[in-house]
Order: structure tokens, then C-alpha cells, then sequence
């Protein structure tokens, strides 16, 4: 597989019953998502710039397929078989989302079908080195609309050398449609017991924490901001929810994550995934300076992410799921967004 597309451009996908999304090449990034309310209107749910040129000099994570590495790495570096590796440090003394990373390439970008849905096929070759990151890693992956109304995601991953990877999808949702204010109002729930704890970095130290009694209790639907801003040492941390959930699951299988509603348009998005975390991010750091679509700008906390992947900085915690990916042996994860009204 080779890189020779240098253009940026977008494909449409549609299902049968008018939900829609658009990508760009820049990245893998959804451009538009297009969903019904509970009166049926079409809108607009994450946010995001109006064009695929625009995302050149956009808002660096805004829609995109996140590699090699999603999340943090704990001063960039860690250990393959006993040899070291560094990564460029990004974000303070850490390594986030894989420096220039995956979202920052053109991906070669082919529309296709899966059992009659339509469907959208990147490919991305990442050569040995790129972003510090050990040998060559061939990237698939499929994005396919349903007519059941499910953006499903599909990650695949093959190298000719050791390596570590982590995979995932960076959309801020606002499910009441993108350029609303809040989505402190949202509903939420995240199938999980416990979270990883942090560090004032956001470094995980590899303990867990249950979330019973606690403001990261989201096992049944909750305001999202009925306690973001407790008196908690984690949330001061992230000046709002920016981390891991472990979700309640048997190894690698496809399981509810997450449910999240908007209360006024009654949309619902239901995540199932076969990865092991699930980071919630509130989008406290947004802050008006991001001109999005239509000349928006988008203030602090409108919007929120739910990253199915794995959990950061697990190449220096044998205790985590494994990240690494060895010759031989294939990466594959599965994620379900299911769209809908709620009753």
C-alpha cells in the first residue's frame, strides 16, 4: 500500500432513510452527520469546518481517525522488547494522539458496499518511523451506514515489526446539532465500573477507581453536567471529564458502551464497541476561537466525545490491555454508533 493522494475531498454516504454522513480524505474526518430528530428534521450533529480544505488548518482533532496511537504516552516513550522509543512530545512532557499522527494524513479513499449498506474504505500506510513509531503499519478502515440507521466502524491493522497501536474516531458531538451552546443538558450513560485514575497531566498511574459514589457514576442516565463540576480531584484534573472508562465486558466482544440523549430533539446515540475504554471528553477546552461551520464558533463545553478505544499510556502498564501489535497478527476492532429517537 502506498500514500499518493495529497488532494483533500469528500464522499457522501446515505441510507434509506436519510441519515448521512461526509468524509474527507484529510484525516479520515467526518465532515457532516446528519441525523433526525424526534420530528424528523435533519440535523447536523458534529461539529466541525464547512469544507475538506478547511481542515488543513483547522481544529487538529475535529472528526478524525486518531492513530497511531490514541491518548496519551507518558513522556512519549516506552520499551519494545526491551529497546527503547521515543515519540515527539506534543502535549506538555507527554505524547498525545500520536503527534502529527494518522488525522493529519490523506487516507486513499474508496466508496464501496457491505451486504447492500453503503460503505467507504480508507487506507492508510504508515511507514517505520513516522511519528517515532516502529515499522511499517498497513491501516484499514471501513465506514459503513446502515439502513438501520448504525455508523459502523471498522479497524483493521497489519506490520512487518513490533509495534504498539490504538485506533479511534474523534467526533464532538451535540446531538441537539452542531453550534449549540451546551451539551451539559445531554443524557449519558457509559457501561463501566471503574475509570483509570490520573494525574494532574492526565497520565494514568495504573490504578482503578469504581465509580459508585462518585461524580464518574454514569451506570444509568445522568445529566452530564449534574456533577461535572464537584469538588473532585479527577475532574480538577481535566476541568471537567477528559478520561478512561473501563467498560463491564468479557475480552474482545461487541458490547453496549454507551448511550447518550439529547433531551430537547430526543436523538439517541447508542455506542456498542469491541474495544476495552471508552474516553468521555467534555470539551473543556473548547473556546469560541474555532471557527466552525456557517462562521460558528464554538464555546466551552459544546460538544462531547466518547473515544471507543483502548486505555492511554498502556504500553507502560502491563496491567492494561495489550497495545501491541506483532508480524503475524491482525488489529481489529469493532464500533457501533445506533441512531435514534428517544421514547
Amino acid at each position: 500500500m502506498t500514500n499518493q493522494i495529497s488532494v483533500p475531498r469528500a464522499h457522501r454516504l446515505k441510507n434509506k432513510n436519510g441519515l448521512e454522513m461526509t468524509v474527507t480524505n484529510f484525516g479520515g474526518r467526518v465532515i457532516t452527520l446528519k441525523v433526525p430528530d424526534k420530528k424528523g428534521k435533519l440535523d447536523d450533529i458534529v461539529l466541525g469546518h464547512d469544507l475538506p480544505e478547511d481542515y488543513l488548518n483547522g481544529h487538529p482533532h475535529f472528526g478524525a481517525l486518531i492513530g497511531r496511537y490514541a491518548n496519551r504516552i507518558s513522556k512519549g516513550a516506552f520499551f519494545i522488547d526491551g529497546r527503547p522509543y521515543q515519540l515527539p512530545l506534543n502535549h506538555g512532557d507527554n505524547h498525545l494522539h500520536g503527534g502529527h499522527g494518522f488525522q493529519n494524513r490523506f487516507w486513499k479513499m474508496t466508496p464501496s458496499s457491505v451486504q447492500g449498506d453503503e460503505a467507504l474504505l480508507l487506507e492508510y500506510a504508515s511507514p517505520d518511523g513516522e511519528d517515532g513509531y516502529p515499522s511499517n503499519v498497513n491501516v484499514e478502515v471501513a465506514y459503513i451506514l446502515t439502513g438501520n440507521n448504525e455508523w459502523v466502524i471498522e479497524y483493521s491493522a497489519t506490520t512487518d515489526g513490533p509495534t504498539v497501536i490504538n485506533l479511534t474516531q474523534h467526533n464532538f458531538y451535540n446531538l441537539a446539532g452542531e453550534g449549540n451552546d451546551s451539551i451539559l443538558d445531554h443524557s449519558l450513560m457509559i457501561n463501566a465500573d471503574r475509570i483509570t485514575i490520573v494525574d494532574k497531566d492526565l497520565i494514568p498511574d495504573g490504578k482503578m477507581r469504581k465509580v459508585q459514589d462518585t461524580p464518574f457514576d454514569f451506570r444509568r442516565l445522568v445529566r452530564v453536567g449534574e456533577r461535572i463540576n464537584d469538588g473532585d480531584e479527577q475532574l480538577a484534573y481535566g476541568k471537567g471529564y477528559d478520561h478512561n472508562w473501563v467498560l463491564n465486558k468479557m475480552d474482545n466482544e461487541l458490547s453496549h458502551a454507551a448511550t447518550l440523549i439529547d433531551p430537547g430533539s430526543a436523538r439517541k446515540m447508542e455506542i456498542w464497541t469491541t474495544q476495552p475504554g471508552l474516553q468521555l471528553y467534555t470539551g473543556n477546552f473548547l473556546d469560541g476561537t474555532d471557527k466552525g461551520k456557517a462562521g460558528k464558533t464554538y464555546p466551552y463545553r459544546s460538544a462531547l466525545c466518547l473515544e471507543a478505544q483502548h486505555f492511554p499510556d498502556s504500553p507502560n502498564h502491563p496491567e492494561f490491555p495489550s497495545t501491541m501489535l506483532r508480524p503475524g497478527d491482525t488489529y481489529f476492532h469493532r464500533t457501533v454508533h445506533k441512531f435514534s429517537v428517544a421514547n
